[in-house]
């Protein structure tokens, strides 16, 4: 194989929601706020953030606001910070080479990695039978993702750790079965004090989009009233906040509002202990909850205006689908050649 084939690009950044409900504070903190801050502070690299779409219809899902969910998630980047003119945001439907390429990944994706999936079994349960093969294969889909653009970086949660070693797994596979080393091995990129933000109502779950109770998440299209009520509600426990991080084991309701205080300050748990040691929680939840508004007001704000406007939005929309395309379509015609498709 040529020189062409072997990954010499740029450090290209990869990552995406999926359209599946309002973004909320655990998205801003332990995704959206790291985008930004490595758009920011790396200015050399490209950068593509998706609209997941395909993701979102492997579950329940109301057709008629699949539209409209893809617009909130792109105006929640754009209020967050992310710059259309520096990091490309796309729809992941709108490029054609994001399936193409899931499929000839799955050729050589082993069901037993796929079985080993923890969010398939989260999410599928007792009904794993009857799950769609969507949902069972969609770790390939995100390999594809992210392969498409030949990503060296992606920005991830704890949680997302594993299926990005399965895009590694992936990657490896291809390269040694054809003799090349054309796709590059993404790394994580984990970022901040808040990588897994959790419930307000249950300090050992993951906060979601899921959960049915609106409590234990703020949205980041809540307003200041009710960011404020849904914190004074969070979990916490009778006792005073320690004077060390170490005091915040087992008190996984407490050590959560100090993660999030923490994260929304841009201090470390440390510091954020540092000076609210001993203190009770009528004090350090009013002060969260001025912190949490004075963050999240203008977002809300940027992100109504914006939804207000939807062509302005699928303009940006359109522009990052066009630089998508372009990088995907030649990965996609690269691999065909490599694995021997004919034209």
């Amino acid at each position: 194989m040529d020189n062409e084939q072997t990954y010499q690009g740029p450090q290209r950044v990869f990552s995406g929601v999926q359209p599946t409900g309002a973004l909320h504070l655990g998205n801003y903190l332990g995704a959206l706020k790291n985008w930004v801050d490595m758009q920011n502070n790396d200015p050399g690299a490209e950068r593509l953030y998706g609209v997941v779409d395909l993701h979102a219809i492997t579950a329940g899902y109301e057709p008629e606001q699949l539209a409209r969910a893809t617009r909130e998630i792109a105006a929640a980047y754009i209020a967050g910070g992310i710059d259309p003119a520096r990091s490309a945001i796309f729809v992941q439907s709108a490029v054609s080479a994001h399936s193409e390429l899931m499929w000839l990944l799955s050729s050589m994706t082993q069901m037993g990695k796929l079985e080993r999936m923890t969010q398939f079994k989260d999410k599928a349960g007792k009904n794993a039978e009857r799950a769609g093969l969507g949902l069972f294969a969609y770790p390939v889909l995100m390999a594809a993702d992210i392969l498409i653009y030949r990503a060296t970086h992606v920005p991830v949660g704890e949680d997302q750790k594993q299926h990005l070693e399965l895009s590694r797994d992936i990657a490896a596979t291809f390269n040694a079965r054809y003799g090349v080393e054309f796709f590059p091995q993404p790394e994580p990129v984990i970022m901040g004090e808040a990588t897994r933000v959790m419930s307000l109502q249950d300090g050992t779950k993951k906060m979601s989009k899921s959960d049915p109770s609106e409590k234990s998440r703020i949205n980041l299209i809540d307003d200041a009233d009710t960011i404020v009520k849904k914190i004074k509600k969070a979990q916490t426990d009778p006792d005073a906040l320690p004077d060390s991080v170490e005091g915040l084991a087992g008190r996984a309701g407490a050590d959560n509002l100090v993660t999030i205080y923490a994260a929304l300050a841009e201090k470390t748990k440390a510091e954020v202990i540092a000076e609210y040691a001993g203190q009770g929680w009528g004090v350090f939840k009013p002060a969260l909850a001025d912190l949490a508004v004075e963050k999240l007001a203008p977002m809300t704000a940027r992100m109504s205006e914006l939804m207000a406007d939807p062509a302005q939005i699928d303009a940006i929309l359109s522009a990052g689908n066009e630089k998508a395309n372009a990088l995907a379509e030649k990965t996609v015609r690269e691999v065909r050649e490599i694995m021997g498709f004919w034209g």
